[in-house]
């Protein structure tokens, strides 16, 4: 493999869906992989076997200088926190087929893992929850959130830190979604799942409801009932997939879809399989901020795009601090819409 030259990155394939990202800055090498970036070694003492793998072990070893075996193991008091090797989402691009994948609510609670003996936050901290809460748990881990109800985020956050393990646990269910178990599909944890977290042996236990999705339409008649609810969105799931750690294509959420209106710009030209036809459409805003749309045409669309000066409709989830529509997919060409109707519809969007 060539060397990585300050600045530079390159992507590998990992045991993820997604590539890892290894990069050289000032000499100092990183992998986006959970294994690099959950050591508790200083960033410049750091590998994985990504980065041995590119770079090779002999070169490892000299920028280390000296053994790659793991550190001496520390005592219990100056450990470092155990970091659960959690699944996490992607956002959806609003143009995958999501048909056929299991859907479920997007809870606003507090992630929590249970490794059999206690809950751990996502950084590896410990909840300190009653004894008669967590009566009746399996001693196999679960994926899932400490949750109040909609819209009580902050209440939630308030108990589930306290010290004291005190009654206040009393409001709060445990809502599992996942048995992690990296061998098994999601089907099989699932029925894992309702044999050892049966809510008659654990009161304070729930579990997550799993539909599978039939078509985007009923994905968004789903989301409207859920947001009407005042819930926060959607968590959608590939069937068959396996529980992996780090961020995951196979799990996605979906969050409110908005419609708004925009100017063509240019035509930016297409690479891979769209060389020679439209790659994407640059388009502005009526306050006069550009972005690319590339996504949710259909090959005629790309031979023949909207022409430059028009306006087309493009769906989005919601403006970035900057106020650019984040992951915004092509719906339709339009001659019909006025810019203040534009202008509304982002407002609109900013204040969600």
């Amino acid at each position: 493999m060539p060397e990585l030259l300050d600045g530079q990155t390159v992507e590998v394939q990992g045991s993820a869906a997604k590539p890892y990202v290894l990069k050289n800055v000032g000499g100092v090498y990183s992998c986006s992989c959970p294994a690099w970036r959950n050591q508790s070694l200083a960033i410049d003492r750091r590998t994985c076997k990504h980065l041995r793998q590119y770079r090779g072990e002999q070169a490892e070893q000299a920028r280390l200088g000296g053994s790659l075996s793991p550190p001496p193991k520390q005592s219990a008091a100056t450990a470092p926190k155990c970091v659960p090797p959690l699944l996490l989402a992607h956002a959806w691009d609003n143009e995958q087929d999501l048909t056929c994948y299991w859907m479920s609510e997007k809870l606003d609670g507090v992630r929590a893992y249970w490794d059999g003996t206690q809950f751990l936050s996502r950084q590896g901290n410990m909840f300190h929850a009653p004894d008669w809460f967590k009566k009746g748990l399996p001693s196999i881990p679960l994926d899932g959130e400490l949750w109040i109800d909609r819209k009580r985020f902050q209440q939630t956050v308030s108990v589930v830190r306290r010290q004291d393990a005190g009654q206040p646990w009393g409001q709060v269910k445990y809502v599992v979604f996942d048995a992690p178990a990296p061998d098994q599909p999601f089907e099989h944890r699932l029925h894992e799942i309702s044999r050892v977290a049966r809510e008659d042996r654990c009161p304070y236990v729930r579990i997550l409801d799993q539909v599978p999705c039939e078509s985007t339409e009923h994905l968004c008649i789903e989301l409207t009932r859920i947001e009407s609810l005042s819930g926060e969105g959607l968590m959608l799931r590939q069937p068959g997939s396996l529980y992996e750690a780090g961020r995951s294509h196979t799990l996605l959420k979906v969050k409110t879809f908005h419609d708004a209106e925009a100017r063509v710009v240019e035509h930016l030209p297409g690479s891979g399989r769209h060389k020679g036809r439209l790659g994407a459409l640059l388009v502005e805003l009526p306050g006069g901020t550009q972005f690319s749309v590339g996504t949710g045409f259909t090959d005629a669309q790309r031979n023949s795009p909207p022409a430059v000066g028009s306006t087309i409709t493009f769906r989005f989830q919601e403006l970035t601090d900057g106020g650019v529509p984040r992951f915004p997919s092509f719906v339709r060409g339009r001659s019909d819409v006025p810019a203040k109707q534009v202008q509304r519809t982002l407002l609109d969007a900013a204040g969600a």
